[in-house]
């Protein structure tokens, strides 16, 4: 039966950054033009407190509408209470009364946590079709939920993205954080191998030394060696540093270049394995030469 359990959603194809103001912050969320982030969500969740949940929850729909009049283009959601919260189903029906492109839920565990937003999205989908798919982005950032990510990503059919939350996961294992992050380097390591084993977007987690350029970029370089796409930015700052880290450098780019070219040279010379400037190169690398060319340069 093609119900939202088993349907497959197309995702987005791409979030280098993933960029949060808070909900009851309108002023801040307005600014969201200018960043040039290629997520940016409202918070209804850490970033509001308490008390000011359900007001930020009833202004969402003027918020939203006058994001997208500032000139916001790109993909905007919403992140929701957790699923376990008394405002979690209000805050989905107000997300989904607006035009955001989906919903982040935070701190999802299971599969069936996800049904009111998947519920949201089929009826949505079936009676107004969108260009831009809408989508949920899931946040990976409890022990359990990583030991259920790899059906989190695989069922949860609307799902296009997931993030590792490294803080809340540390708190809720017990670790200490160190600026290298050993102690979360397992978890971060499962998350994006079951994000890309069911062909999900994976963002990687936050740093939180909000001055520390260095170490931003130096996280994200460890992100993207683990097959990150992108990650969590919680200033405008490191967006620009994230847009960086996750795109090729013009070298980057020339050396795949000349190793795609290289490569088809010699296959239509019946060649599948060729030593190319001192590195064999067979079907693999030619692949990964192949994803640094589908990227978006690095921005000056």
């Amino acid at each position: 039966m093609d119900t939202f359990f088993n349907r497959r959603y197309p995702g987005p194809a791409m979030i280098r950054s993933l960029f949060f103001a808070p909900a009851n912050r309108p002023d801040l969320v307005l600014k969201f033009p200018r960043f040039g982030a290629d997520c940016c969500v409202i918070d209804l969740e850490d970033g509001t407190p308490p008390a000011e949940k359900v007001r930020a929850r009833e202004q969402l729909a003027t918020t939203v509408a006058q994001v997208r009049a500032a000139g916001l283009q790109g993909m905007l959601t919403v992140r929701v209470n957790v699923p376990a919260s008394p405002h979690y189903l209000a805050d989905l029906e107000a997300a989904f009364a607006t035009e955001v492109d989906g919903v982040v839920i935070p701190k999802l565990e299971t599969v069936e946590q996800a049904f009111p937003a998947l519920h949201w999205i089929d009826r949505l989908d079936a009676a107004s079709p969108r260009a831009r798919p809408r989508t949920i982005v899931g946040g990976i950032e409890s022990v359990r939920g990583v030991l259920n990510a790899v059906a989190l990503c695989e069922h949860v059919a609307a799902m296009g993205a997931v993030y590792f939350g490294a803080e809340d996961y540390a708190a809720d294992i017990g670790g200490r954080r160190t600026a290298r992050g050993d102690e979360v380097y397992v978890a971060r390591s499962m998350v994006v191998m079951a994000a890309k084993a069911a062909g999900r977007v994976a963002i990687d987690q936050a740093v939180v030394d909000i001055r520390n350029d260095a170490l931003f970029l130096d996280d994200a370089s460890r992100g993207r060696d683990l097959g990150y796409d992108g990650k969590i930015c919680v200033t405008p700052g490191q967006v620009k540093l994230a847009h960086r880290a996750f795109s090729p450098t013009p070298e980057e780019r020339d050396y795949a270049r000349r190793l795609v070219a290289a490569y088809d040279e010699a296959t239509a010379r019946g060649i599948g394995t060729i030593d190319f400037e001192g590195r064999m190169i067979d079907g693999p690398l030619l692949k990964r030469a192949q994803q640094v060319l589908a990227l978006p340069a690095a921005e000056a």
